[in-house]
């Protein structure tokens, strides 16, 4: 499996977690490493990660690291996080919304903005999970409340959050 794919797997995977829990979830922060890699050291977790096949070469598998509290200033949570050589990647996922087209023209700025948009009646919810690897590969996947059948995807899908990660792995 290639690092581009196995990215792509992960960010599903967690997709696919974070979705279970339901809308309304904190921002979450997952350290990336390769299956074997873990096996290796975990030999327990074996079954839960490959359902009792081989890991396939390239494997990555997300950890989620407890207690991270991105909350509004993601910028600088992010900012203070560095990664030890073990791990080959991160991702995210949080939750956002916005306001489509010029539904924000009309709004004051600040904190009494902010408030008249959360409760603004166009306003959209949407998920996003986005990650990278240490080569420089990123890939975001993305899902709106409104549609939680359709699931969006690419590599340039949130260029700010995966710059902001690729800085955690320098």
């Amino acid at each position: 499996m290639s690092a581009p794919d196995a990215l792509v797997a992960s960010l599903m995977e967690i997709e696919r977690h974070v979705a279970g829990l339901g809308w309304d979830q904190p921002a979450r922060l997952f350290a990336l490493v390769p299956t074997v890699e873990l096996i290796e050291a975990e030999p327990q977790l074996a079954e839960h990660l490959t359902g009792g096949a081989d890991p396939q070469p390239g494997q990555l598998s997300a950890i989620e690291q407890e207690g991270f509290a991105g909350g509004t200033e993601l910028g600088e949570a992010l900012a203070r996080i560095t990664w030890p050589q073990t791990v080959h990647g991160v991702a995210i996922s949080l939750e956002r919304f916005f306001l489509p087209g010029t539904a924000d023209a009309d709004l004051p700025s600040g904190p009494a903005g902010d408030e008249q948009a959360r409760r603004h009646p166009a306003r959209q919810e949407i998920r996003v999970v986005a990650g990278v690897l240490r080569d420089g590969a990123g890939y975001g996947v993305a899902r709106l409340r409104t549609h939680p059948d359709e699931l969006l995807s690419g590599r340039d899908l949130v260029p700010g959050l995966t710059a902001a990660l690729s800085r955690t792995l320098e």
